[in-house]
């Protein structure tokens, strides 16, 4: 039955070509279709299905990999260019007092954040009805236009007001990790997940360069002031955003399944905005009409009711239907998807405090700080970048292979403990003890040391972390909703942990000795219950395909117990 476009509810139904997706725990057949003949399955088993083939991998999607890649590199360009030249645009704004930069810096940067934790779940919801490929063309275009108006901000509630419209139009990092679990199974998930967090660090690297790069204070031509001395990056960054959205409407193919069932993108489009214009104009839209009709004494509505719907048809539907087969709340959040997203919570505002209370550290007076230069800082800023790319590149995978996605996300929440218990008690440039350039020398081992556990744990927790969350949704049809949960607790502690952090931190510059431990110290208590909770995620379902370990390998899924096997 090939559903209508005027509306009516659609049967679910599966396509003629199997999907072997991360759900369900189906692998691809050996036979490519061909008729299993005895001699095959005589000779080897290896030439058959089988649900726990742990030999094979299915191949790596590299083409739809490849412009999601483009999609997550273009926006954390665009997004990192801003922190270069964000505390000298927020001196620059009028009436704004230049002891109090850091506050206004965090009022900009914390409205993006605040935005995203009011949208980021809607985004994820919407993906699941209209398809990922619309709302990944939305978010990059919107963002490519709140870029050109940051640019020609002049005041500070203008950069405010456009920082959180920014954060109100893009939810595209949890749609991406949803398209990548889509298209990716359990035999290949944990390779392609792997490089989200190398995007990431690589984004990290290129857009502070095109920020600190591109700003012009001065017109090159007349050498006065310039007018609007940010605009360039700006526009630079609005430009790679609109390649993008070229590539992503050409190249990117829809991974939602259900989909396939809906009208063509432009009607959708249409449908869209008639919905929004009859919700704010109409105080009875045709769209819900018909669902509350009151019976006669028959059984049927009105005459006069039937005659009016007649008159006036049903909204055409924006998204399908899915009365069969549709999940309660109870199938998504159960036990371990609960606790994963708690937990996940807790990494993120470790990871972001982290992030926050580290240069600040570092750049204080002694003895609560250790009085680096900003140069310093951003060396050793930069050295963890690079470590992010060498480990995600060259070590994570071998050690998922060993740990499983649970206990590598476990060890990454631990590893957070450890660098914020070692992080107050690294040594000073000098301590009056040892030559000047020796205390330098150990300072910076054991900066390095610290940073290199806090890297390690923030990448390969994170990348351990979406791939427990891909691999805890029933099905595709919520995986949007529920990465779209994940990424607006992520924003909740991207928005909470630099108040808190920079909070504590002040507070501890009143402590004598040692006050520095008191800030790291009670993120660290943080980080420490969230390891503590990690543990109560146990499902085996979670794990990619091929891992076993104990007595998880052991244990029977609900599945294998349904079919008796």
């Amino acid at each position: 039955m090939k559903p209508s476009d005027s509306g009516s509810p659609l049967i679910r139904r599966k396509s003629s070509t199997p999907h072997y997706q991360t759900f369900g725990g189906i692998n691809p057949p050996k036979s490519k279709g061909k008729p299993f003949s005895v001699e095959s399955s005589n000779s080897s088993s290896h030439d058959l299905p089988h649900e726990h083939d742990h030999h094979h991998s299915s191949p790596l999607p590299k083409k739809q990999m490849t412009i999601l890649a483009i999609i997550a590199l273009s926006e954390q360009t665009a997004l990192n260019s801003i922190s270069p030249y964000l505390p000298s645009m927020a001196a620059s704004f009028p009436d704004v007092d230049r002891n109090q930069v850091g506050v206004y810096v965090g009022t900009i940067a914390s409205a993006f954040a605040l935005a995203q934790l009011a949208t980021n779940f809607f985004w994820g919801w919407l993906s699941d009805r209209i398809g990922r490929k619309p709302v990944i063309l939305m978010g990059t275009v919107l963002t490519a236009a709140c870029f050109v108006a940051f640019g020609f901000c002049r005041t500070l509630w203008q950069a405010v007001m456009v920082q959180a419209l920014m954060g109100l139009s893009n939810g595209n990092q949890g749609v991406v990790s949803t398209c990548l679990g889509e298209i990716t199974d359990r035999s290949n998930q944990s390779k392609a997940f792997t490089y989200l967090p190398v995007l990431y660090g690589l984004g990290a690297i290129t857009g502070p360069i095109i920020g600190g790069l591109l700003v012009m204070e001065t017109n090159p031509l007349t050498h006065k002031p310039a007018g609007y001395p940010f605009l360039l990056p700006n526009l630079f960054s609005a430009a790679i955003l609109m390649v993008d959205f070229v590539l992503t409407a050409i190249f990117l193919e829809e991974s939602l399944e259900q989909a396939h069932y809906l009208p063509p993108l432009g009607k959708r489009v249409k449908n869209l905005f008639s919905w929004l214009w009859q919700f704010t104009s109409s105080t009875r839209p045709s769209y819900l009409r018909g669902k509350h009709r009151r019976p006669s004494q028959r059984g049927r509505a009105t005459d006069e009711e039937d005659s009016e719907d007649e008159a006036e048809p049903e909204m055409p539907s924006l998204m399908p239907v899915l009365s069969a087969e549709e999940l309660t709340k109870k199938d998504i959040l159960n036990r371990d998807t609960m606790l994963l997203l708690i937990t996940y919570l807790i990494f993120q505002l470790s990871n972001v405090a982290f992030n926050s209370l580290y240069p600040v550290f570092a750049q204080a007076e002694a003895p609560q700080g250790r009085n680096l230069k900003p140069g310093e800082i951003g060396l050793s800023l930069a050295f963890a970048g690079a470590i992010t790319i060498v480990f995600q590149v060259g070590v994570f995978g071998k050690l998922r292979d060993k740990m499983g996605n649970k206990g590598a996300y476990r060890t990454g929440l631990f590893g957070f403990v450890i660098a914020f218990v070692l992080m107050p008690w690294v040594g000073y440039k000098t301590d009056g003890k040892i030559g000047m350039s020796s205390g330098a020398v150990w300072m910076w081992l054991e900066i390095g040391v610290v940073l290199l556990v806090k890297t390690v744990s923030s990448v390969g927790g994170l990348t351990s972390a979406l791939l427990l969350i891909t691999n805890s949704a029933p099905n595709h049809n919520v995986l949007g909703t529920l990465n779209g949960l994940a990424q607006t607790l992520s924003a909740a502690g991207r928005a909470v942990g630099p108040f808190l952090s920079g909070g504590l931190f002040t507070v501890a510059l009143k402590v004598q000795p040692k006050g520095e431990a008191l800030a790291f110290g009670a993120f660290g208590i943080v980080a420490f219950i969230g390891f503590l909770l990690s543990f109560g995620i146990r499902s085996p379902d979670l794990e990619a395909e091929g891992w076993e370990s104990g007595s998880e390998a052991s244990e029977p899924s609900g599945d294998e117990e349904g079919d008796g096997r």
